[in-house]
């Protein structure tokens, strides 16, 4: 006969007290040897993807244990992930975790808070007011501007445009968030060539359609204001959005954001700014002119986990109109508390309704460095980018493929003979080699038509022995591949 157990009868696996410190002391044994091997070893190792794979399989009946899965995954974790905190990592735009936002956001983890409002963790709500206002004074935007945390530029975006399609709901005389889009005629959205595919997301999901959206460039992609002018004035007075771009991802370039700030004020329009990155340049002097005219936008977006150098993930909207966040993602429930001024509920001011701690990891690091600290982190950044493209410049091998005004630095390898069908074939082939080789990580892209890399120096760590390894392993990739 069968024996069936009483559930009580079952030993339970988590009846472990001290597993919780041991964990903790566990990846604590195992953070000291990283953190060191950051500077010189592989940015991803060649057995990376055979690592991950391992990782395969049912799912157990009886578990490892606490310890047992934590070494496991440390194990096999340390071959398979990609060290994109690291100093040599210049893909994607993409930041380190200073000191101070490291050991934070373990602290979030530790403390495990929803930052959805006051009453569910007054620490975390009281951080991200605070760590929002000390962000506005990084960034020379005004005071009285509302603002909120995301999980980076991509919901930054969504908040940043929600609220204008909110605006112009309004200006129809519709509560989009209310009544929805079908009794609205299809909303105007402007932009240049640099928007990013994050606007362009954030546009479908909104169901103002990335497909509608209409593009003012001229030669170099950028802003065409003249054409711009002329979409604005065949409105006739009607609402449209503008997004302007402070700084496109494959070269840093920027709209003229002043110019068209003019011309959104003359023609009533609501004007939205992506600096995922290049808002950071209102960080030093020697860039602050390139994003001139932030200040005059209805709403400007960046993220946290670029230039500000904190853990994945975070990002910021912030939104001229201090109650229109509000009307966009206000939403109740009776077991819902009530928001106030002094008792903010930020899950009624952005997408989500549980929302992780970002506020401590913002705050630590703000509090740690300051504005100073932030400085030296933006103008070091730019000085690596200036290091690179004069050597790039310098060598007979290479080509820059366009202006370095901020921190991202666009080229190709053009070794002597090769014809540009050719030039196109080597330098994939050597972007698809460098991600695997481990000395630097530094994909391709298409920038007018050639392929080309695009490094970005956005990580506190990096030095100019780093940058110096760029040229030097693609000149090495590129010859192995033409012997």
């Amino acid at each position: 006969m069968a024996r069936h157990c009483r559930f009580e009868d079952v030993a339970d696996p988590l009846d472990q007290p001290a597993d919780g410190l041991a964990a903790l002391e566990r990846v604590a044994a195992e953070a000291e040897a990283y953190l060191d091997s950051l500077a010189n070893g592989p940015v991803r190792l060649a057995r990376s993807d055979e690592a991950a794979a391992a990782f395969d399989g049912p799912l157990p009946d009886e578990g490892l244990g606490t310890l047992g899965a934590l070494d496991r995954l440390i194990e096999g974790g340390l071959d398979a992930h990609v060290r994109s905190s690291g100093p040599r990592f210049f893909h994607w735009v993409m930041g380190g975790a200073t000191p101070a936002a490291l050991g934070a956001d373990w602290l979030t983890s530790l403390l495990d808070q929803n930052a959805g409002g006051w009453d569910a963790s007054p620490l975390a709500a009281r951080l991200e007011l605070l760590s929002l206002r000390w962000l506005r004074e990084l960034f020379g935007l005004p005071s009285d501007w509302d603002g909120v945390l995301v999980t980076g530029g991509q919901m930054a975006n969504f908040s940043g445009l929600a609220a204008a399609r909110q605006w112009w709901g309004e200006r129809h005389g519709v509560d989009v968030s209310a009544d929805g889009l079908a009794d609205l005629p299809q909303a105007p959205v402007l932009t240049s060539g640099f928007v990013h595919v994050t606007a362009l997301k954030a546009l479908a999901m909104l169901g103002l359609g990335r497909g509608r959206l209409k593009i003012c460039a001229d030669g170099g992609g950028a802003m065409d204001l003249a054409a711009l002018a002329h979409e604005l004035q065949a409105l006739a007075g009607a609402p449209s959005i503008v997004i302007g771009n402070a700084g496109e991802v494959n070269t840093g370039l920027f709209d003229p954001l002043e110019e068209i700030a003019d011309l959104c004020d003359e023609f009533g329009a609501w004007l939205h700014i992506d600096g995922a990155f290049g808002l950071f340049a209102r960080v030093s002097p020697r860039t602050a002119g390139l994003a001139a005219g932030v200040e005059r936008a209805h709403s400007v977006i960046a993220d946290g986990h670029k230039w500000l150098n904190v853990p994945f993930d975070c990002g910021f909207a912030f939104v001229r109109d201090r109650e229109l966040l509000g009307r966009t993602f206000a939403a109740g429930a009776a077991y819902l508390p009530e928001a106030s001024e002094d008792h903010p509920i930020f899950a009624f001011r952005a997408p989500e309704l549980s929302r992780r701690a970002r506020s401590l990891a913002v705050w630590a690091t703000l509090a740690a460095y300051g504005r100073s600290g932030y400085r030296a982190i933006v103008e070091r950044c730019l000085d690596n980018a200036a290091r690179l493209a004069a050597q790039v410049e310098s060598a007979e091998d290479f080509e820059l493929l366009a202006p370095v005004p901020l921190n991202v630095v666009c080229f190709r390898y053009r070794p002597a003979g090769a014809t540009e069908p050719e030039l196109d074939d080597l330098n994939q082939r050597i972007g698809e080699a460098v991600l695997t080789d481990g000395r630097i990580y530094a994909g391709t892209t298409c920038w007018k038509g050639k392929v080309a890399f695009r490094p970005a120096f956005v990580n506190w760590r990096t030095t100019s022995n780093d940058v110096d390894l760029i040229l030097e392993t693609l000149r090495d990739l590129g010859a192995r591949l033409r012997s």
